[in-house]
């Protein structure tokens, strides 16, 4: 199978088959070694050639991603691996023979060690274009490991940034409220041994709707950058499914721990250890260790980033740009049983 890219630095002839493709680029069309067929698009396949010559040459993509945390050191690149930034790199860099600074591979957000992902977003970026999103898409999931997949990849406006363009985030926190734990929902739900008050942690829940400062509820982090502990939560809801209460919020951005830090002080309500209007009380505070003496950080194999917000704008693709990718199917054309 052909991983059909686009270098336009010159664009080579147009190349009607495989082996002059081959001839063109030197020969290297394999997979197996990561190298790709450098074929220009033809009018034919619908890709406008005003795409392959955005600003200075430079392509950003946008991808959807999903994972199960369990077993990596969170979202954010680091020297020693494994993190989810550092597999997707190794898999760009083996099909785009791009370095991490030229990819330029960036996250809405951090996710912590054990915290999963539905809707996680990220751009990075390409010299050349690629008139096929197919490929690509199916080379990056045959490499990455299988915790991790990328659900969708498109063409993203070179105006368009993972991070600073997000309008809001959702995220949702499982708890698994029966006697006895589920096998199956171990590593992905938190085991509250405590009948909850569901009603009251909906009360309590409230308080958190609205623009606040939400210092109280943020850890220490031990980094330059100064973040905003003024934060607009737009819903936050518990949601009774069975033996599982499912917490859902959605802000439009959110400080270090601060939703497992929310999720702890919801879990000592339903606990009826504290009533549902300590949290104006936590909240007026504006202090870490007024929270930290009635509840810890509640774990993190609860927590999923299930959705990534952006206005509709933001998210059309370049005039001219190839279809969005959300994977690729296998059919059968002719299915033969064998009978003995």
């Amino acid at each position: 199978m052909l991983l059909a890219t686009v270098r336009f630095a010159p664009p080579p002839p147009r190349v009607a088959t495989a082996a002059a493709a081959a001839a063109a680029t030197g020969g290297n069309i394999s997979l197996r070694d990561g190298a790709h067929c450098a074929v220009p698009p033809s009018e034919e396949d619908g890709v406008d050639m005003a795409w392959a010559e955005t600003a200075e040459g430079a392509y950003k993509w946008r991808m959807v991603i999903a994972y199960d945390g369990t077993k990596f050191k969170g979202w954010q690149y680091q020297p020693s691996p494994p993190t989810i930034q550092c597999c997707i790199e190794n898999a760009l860099t083996c099909i785009t023979k791009l370095d991490r600074k030229e990819l330029c591979l960036i996250g809405s957000g951090r996710t912590d060690t054990g915290v999963h992902a539905w809707g996680q977003v990220a751009h990075f970026t390409t010299p050349f274009s690629y008139h096929c999103l197919d490929s690509i898409h199916s080379a990056i999931n045959g490499l990455l490991p299988h915790e991790i997949r990328v659900r969708e990849i498109s063409a993203a406006k070179p105006e368009f940034h993972a991070r600073t363009s997000t309008k809001s985030k959702i995220y949702h926190y499982k708890i698994y409220n029966g006697a006895v734990m589920d096998p199956f929902h171990n590593l992905y739900a938190y085991h509250s041994v405590y009948k909850l008050n569901s009603q009251a942690m909906r009360e309590a829940a409230k308080h958190f709707v609205g623009i606040h400062d939400f210092t109280s509820f943020a850890n220490a982090v031990h980094n330059d950058r100064v973040r905003s502990p003024i934060k607009k939560i737009m819903r936050f809801d518990v949601i009774e499914m069975g033996a599982i209460l499912q917490l859902e919020v959605e802000g439009t951005g959110f400080l270090y721990r601060q939703v497992r830090n929310m999720v702890a002080l919801l879990l000592q309500v339903g606990r009826e250890a504290l009533p549902p209007d300590i949290v104006p009380h936590i909240i007026a505070a504006r202090d870490r260790r007024e929270l930290a003496k009635v509840a810890l950080s509640a774990p993190p194999h609860g927590l999923y980033l299930m959705a990534v917000n952006y206005d509709k704008e933001m998210l059309n693709p370049p005039e001219g740009a190839p279809p969005i990718s959300f994977g690729r199917t296998h059919q059968i054309s002719k299915c033969k049983l064998l009978f003995y």
